[in-house]
């Protein structure tokens, strides 16, 4: 499956997901992709509702909760 994630502005597809895919593969996918180092976070967002994720949460899994509204959901 694929993970709409939000760097900035740029919206980025994560493809290869799965719902045991953990937000730290993410982080480490995009890390790789992009070729920047440091410490980041992966933030789910919708609407005014804001949450850190932590490294073994399944960003997937936790956007199909929002059910209908799963396409507002930004990470």
């Amino acid at each position: 499956m694929e993970l709409k994630v939000w760097i900035g502005s740029v919206q980025r597809i994560i493809s290869g997901v799965s719902l045991h895919t953990t937000s730290q593969d993410v982080i480490v996918a995009l890390a790789q992709a992009t070729g920047k180092t440091g410490r980041f976070t992966l933030i789910e967002k919708w609407r005014e509702y804001e949450k850190t994720l932590a490294p073994n949460d399944c960003p997937l899994a936790n956007v199909q909760k929002f059910g209908d509204y799963a396409h507002e959901v930004r990470q």
